[in-house]
């Protein structure tokens, strides 16, 4: 079976763009040659900045020929049906057969389709998928009408085995298919023949092109490494940074440098961020001093220096862009030494949304929501007030306008150089976090408080104003923001009562809409709308731990379903539960319960809610049923109100054996109506007992 070479030669696809372009290649590629019919072992994809490469092993040599009939409209059909069914087979009416059926003679028609060889389906699919590739963004050049990320120069498109490769032909705006690529753009620029993948790895390399994306992250990984080692220093970990460099060389060279001593005093933020942004180095930390003091670059190239030239150059602009840095940092010291009151008096001009107001006046909600918020956390009241005002005046310093993902972590030491104390400056630093599923909680009372009504503030007004997330849009990224208060609370234990906490929010945005009644209604009403909200956001987050949406569910239809903790703790014991046989059998025997009694209520009109009396007890299994509840009703009560779910499930699972045998054993509906009711406000007993702990009736299975 033939092995199959794809190259997609071009200038520099950017570094973002690599990843997902091998894998779109790959997808679209095999993807057109199962849909004709081959069939294939394994196939790998790779990138270079300047190339595409797919390899695929075991091709089948051809597609299988086929033979199908298909049942056509009955033969006094209206012409168009007919015609219609000859477009769909490509056939004539003089190759259809015509054959008894139930209703009446019909049209059969039997397609024949031939094979065709591996070389004729990969030119259409390699085709197709060059003209209609997915780039996030392409450009055409030149006179033609092709798309590519930059100007693709060549195309390698190789059939091999064991008697040699085959250039399937191909054409694409005047590109003809070959055999023949370039290495690296300077240490190897001449064409380089291949007649296969492993041929053309090897030829690569040669010409100092690493083909492998995953290749040139370890090695630039275990270089930096190991001249940071030499230093004694460490390379501070960035995979994102690594993946873009590797994307950035065919032939990494990692080459290390020390930053200037009048530099070192920054902070290790700003000089780890100043470098990443501008110029791809990686930070080397010294672990002796904390301090960032070296950096690695990556070159593309050996030279005969070894880098030396180059190494120069690169801290000619990091001496240039460190000045900027140093220059906006002293300027900003010298305001937070002055108490940041400029600051405060500029975030005035500053809107945050135009129906929510100023970013001043948002500070002025948020800090009002931390002071309340604070005795529910263990945070003082006056530090939540105090952190919740300065949080956010780092957004006018000169050094987050350049570099704005330091928002949080310079106002921390802005605050520090105000004098604040250090759970205050603290809570400037944190109060953005969590920022996503894998960003870390904050668990300092008062960086907690603040961090809570900063997201709270943004949800009630968001909420308050009808601008909520719909469909896939979530233009305030209000879905990361019920996401971190889920998580804030559940990290921390918090308890609290959401809906209040809502309201209290709510209060400070002091919006009056024309087309709602403000009325207290309408308040609830937006109140546990945004609580809904908090569930849905909680389900995706329980789900990803391994509860169903169901028990969720289930949890959620009891009282005190704001408390996010109670309602975790009540789902995830649930949820262990009812992963154990006595467990998956109690459901059963509650469902089976509530079912029997759901259709004496409805039949009879009337609810069996009490009175349910040992005395009027006919059989053993009964008798069994009481004394059973008796024990276990006032244990699971008591294990409720101290909100230990597990000992009230482990509670109710007892209840297993007694319900099976009194159903299986009973008749429910016994001709004596005083026996029946007897038994019916039995199993609504059993029904009550269950909803001490859940809703059981939501629950699947």
């Amino acid at each position: 079976m033939p092995d199959l070479l794809i190259e997609l030669f071009s200038e520099e696809i950017p570094a973002r763009m690599q990843a997902r372009a091998r894998e779109d290649l790959k997808k679209l590629v095999t993807d057109g040659l199962v849909g004709a019919g081959l069939t294939y072992a394994s196939a790998g994809a790779f990138s270079t900045p300047r190339r595409l490469a797919l390899t695929i092993e075991g091709l089948t040599p051809n597609s299988p020929t086929t033979h199908e009939e298909r049942k056509g409209p009955r033969t006094d059909a209206p012409e168009a049906a007919l015609q219609g069914f000859l477009r769909s087979t490509g056939l004539t009416r003089d190759q259809l057969t015509a054959r008894d059926d139930k209703k009446g003679q019909v049209w059969f028609a039997h397609i024949h389709k031939p094979g065709r060889p591996a070389a004729e389906i990969v030119a259409e699919v390699l085709a197709a998928t060059i003209r209609d590739f997915p780039w996030p963004k392409s450009m055409r050049w030149g006179s033609g009408a092709l798309r590519w990320v930059r100007p693709l120069h060549s195309i390698i498109c190789l059939l091999s085995d064991e008697t040699g490769a085959t250039v399937v032909p191909l054409d694409i705006e005047g590109i003809a298919s070959g055999n023949s690529t370039r290495g690296h753009r300077f240490m190897a620029p001449d064409a380089v023949t291949v007649s296969g993948f492993d041929d053309y790895a090897a030829k690569l390399r040669r010409a100092r092109v690493m083909l492998d994306s995953a290749e040139r992250e370890a090695a630039i990984r275990q270089e930096a490494a190991n001249l940071a080692f030499a230093r004694g220093w460490e390379i501070v970990a960035d995979d994102g940074l690594l993946t873009e460099v590797a994307g950035l060389v065919e032939w990494p060279v990692p080459l290390m440098g020390a930053i200037e001593d009048r530099f070192l005093s920054l902070p290790p933020e700003v000089l780890q961020t100043s470098m990443k942004e501008h110029q791809k180095f990686f930070s080397a930390r010294n672990p002796k001093t904390g301090r960032i003091e070296g950096f690695v670059t990556v070159a593309n190239i050996d030279t005969p220096d070894h880098g030396e030239t180059i190494l120069k150059g690169n801290q000619r602009v990091l001496a240039a862009r460190l000045s900027d840095a140093a220059f906006f940092w002293d300027n900003d010291l010298r305001e937070a030494r002055a108490g940041m009151q400029d600051w405060a008096e500029g975030l005035k001009s500053v809107t945050f949304q135009s129906k929510l107001g100023s970013q001043a006046d948002r500070i002025q909600r948020i800090a009002a929501l931390a002071r309340e918020i604070a005795p529910l956390v263990g945070a003082d009241p006056d530090q939540a007030d105090q952190a919740a005002r300065i949080a956010k005046l780092d957004l006018r310093s000169a050094m987050v306008g350049e570099f704005p993902e330091l928002q949080g972590t310079m106002g921390r030491y802005y605050a520090l150089q105000a004098g604040h104390a250090d759970a205050v400056a603290d809570a400037a630093r944190d109060h953005y976090s969590p920022l996503g599923p894998s960003d870390a909680v904050p668990s300092a009372p008062v960086s907690v408080a603040v961090a809570l009504a900063d997201k709270l503030d943004t949800l009630t007004g968001f909420w308050a104003i009808d601008e909520k997330p719909t469909g896939s849009k979530d233009p305030f990224a209000l879905r990361r923001a019920a996401l971190g208060v889920i998580r804030l609370v559940l990290g921390n234990g918090v308890r609290v009562g959401l809906l209040d906490t809502i309201s209290t929010g709510s209060q400070g945005h002091g919006i009056v809409r024309d087309d709602r009644d403000q009325s207290d209604y309408s308040k609830i009403a937006e109140a546990t709308d945004l609580l809904t909200f908090f569930h849905d956001r909680l389900k995706v987050f329980l789900k990803d731990q391994g509860i169903r949406h169901d028990i969720i569910d289930a949890a959620i239809a009891m009282p005190g379903n704001d408390d996010l903790v109670l309602l975790v703790n009540r789902a995830t014991a649930l949820n262990e539960t009812l992963k154990t046989e006595n467990g998956a059998n109690l459901l059963q025997g509650l469902k089976r319960a509530s079912n029997i009694l759901a259709q004496a209520e409805e039949k009879d009109g009337v609810e069996y809610s009490y009175g349910a009396d040992p005395k009027f007890a006919e059989t053993d299994q009964e008798r069994a049923l009481f004394a059973a509840l008796d024990r276990a009703e006032p244990a699971i009560r008591e294990a409720v109100k101290h909100n230990n779910f597990e000992a009230a499930t482990q509670g109710i699972a007892t209840l297993r054996g007694p319900i099976d045998a009194f159903i299986d054993a009973v008749q429910i509906n016994a001709d004596n109506q005083i026996t029946r009711r007897n038994r019916l406000n039995l199993l609504s007993r059993i029904r009550e007992t269950g909803r001490l702990i859940a809703d059981f009736n939501r629950i699947e299975g």
